[in-house]
């Protein structure tokens, strides 16, 4: 019986290249399969259709635009996830989503391999790899960037042996990956650290130093989920598009780091996620209103948790699972709105409400109302420093060791 292979399919040159070279390697039938997770660009059709000009037996797209919205960048938002304190996981985020089609198709196809485009020294061939054998350890996987060391030059001139119909002349000078979520910008002469990123450089974003009016938005939250915009009720695709077109216009959401690959080099990456920086600062905000005090501080530890899993490829883990049940229970208070205001590549709070508020005005105020009694204060002090100073008396009589 013929094997076939389930082929993760972008349409581009590499994917559409190991169409035939996985049916000569493999002696197998490929099945391409394309996901749809906001990333634009070519019509999926026409991706579809390319897949079958190039040999594939089967070609699949879905359409994963919602799906990816509630249950993949929503998640990331209410965990706060940004790895290294700055990147909203954008790649990180679409590939569980993938695998999940990937093992599906393979399901229906009667695939025994899965295959990827993933070279040996990102962090996607371990997302892809640790996310299948999670869904379905018993299939094989085959990377041929990897495994058979081909290399753009190769994929070019294989492409050209067998008349593929894909342009070959096209080629950009960096590596680019886009979703919904964000846009992640590698290589070229972003690989010299010292090198400035050009304006070229953005899709998502616009400059952020032009002179533009800036945007008031209100973001409605329910139990830490965003719901509506401006008080016009959104579903969770609607309101990450429509952010990114409101702050990504007033040049939100631009990051340059050097970021700790999970193989163990370091990586300069340009992003850009205006959506997602603007949904992460107004969910915070209102975290910072509605979230007891400890479970607050406690949260902040599980945020970064959250996103080193999701960052080296565990998303199925039992740890991932067991934090979204923390997260869960965490949001049930995160209700209320939040106002932003929009402008030179910044999203600033400057309002917030909510039935569910821990904020105490007549508690907060120095003014005439105050209900605080300071006179609890004196003891409350005291007794707060009693280990501290029990310890310098003791340090004191035993010589200051």
């Amino acid at each position: 019986m013929t094997e076939r292979v389930v082929l993760a399919y972008s349409g581009g040159l590499d994917t559409s290249v190991a169409i035939p070279y996985l049916a000569e390697q493999t002696n197998a039938e490929i099945i391409a399969v394309a996901v749809d997770v906001g990333q634009g660009g070519e019509d999926l059709d026409a991706i579809r259709q390319r897949a079958l000009d190039c040999g594939a037996v089967e070609s699949e797209v879905v359409d994963a635009r919602d799906e990816f919205a509630a249950e993949y960048c929503l998640p990331a938002m209410r965990a706060n996830a940004l790895y290294m304190d700055r990147y909203p996981l954008v790649s990180a985020l679409s590939r569980p989503l993938i695998v999940k089609h990937l093992v599906a198709a393979a399901r229906k196809h009667g695939g025994t391999i899965v295959s990827h485009g993933c070279t040996g020294k990102g962090n996607d061939q371990v997302r892809f790899e640790v996310g299948i054998g999670a869904l379905a350890p018993d299939l094989k996987i085959v990377a041929p960037a990897r495994d058979f060391a081909w290399t753009r030059d190769k994929a070019i001139a294989f492409a050209e042996e067998k008349g593929l119909p894909i342009d070959v002349s096209a080629r950009s000078p960096y590596s680019i990956d886009q979703n919904l979520w964000g846009r992640a910008v590698e290589t070229g002469f972003l690989e010299d650290i010292w090198n400035a990123p050009i304006e070229d450089l953005y899709s998502y974003t616009s400059d952020p130093a032009q002179e533009r009016d800036a945007d008031e938005v209100v973001i409605t939250f329910d139990a830490g989920v965003p719901v509506a915009i401006d008080g016009e009720t959104v579903t969770p695709y609607q309101v990450i598009r429509e952010l990114n077109r409101r702050a990504g216009a007033q040049g939100v959401g631009r990051l340059d780091m050097v970021e700790d690959r999970l193989v163990g080099i370091k990586s300069r990456e340009v992003y850009e996620a205006p959506g997602a920086i603007a949904l992460i600062t107004a969910h915070q905000e209102l975290e910072a209103v509605t979230v007891e005090r400890d479970l607050a501080r406690f949260k902040k530890g599980v945020e970064q948790r959250w996103g080193e899993l999701v960052y080296d490829g565990l998303w199925f883990s039992p740890l991932k699972k067991a934090l979204d049940a923390f997260i869960d229970d965490a949001q049930q208070q995160v209700s209320g709105e939040v106002r932003l205001v929009l402008h030179g590549g910044r999203a600033t709070v400057t309002g917030r409400r909510s039935e569910a508020s821990l904020y105490d005005f007549g508690l907060a105020t120095y003014d005439t109302g105050d209900t605080f009694d300071q006179s609890l204060a004196k003891g409350f002090v005291r007794l707060w420093g009693l280990p501290s100073r029990l310890a310098a008396a003791r340090d004191a009589r035993l010589g200051g060791c």
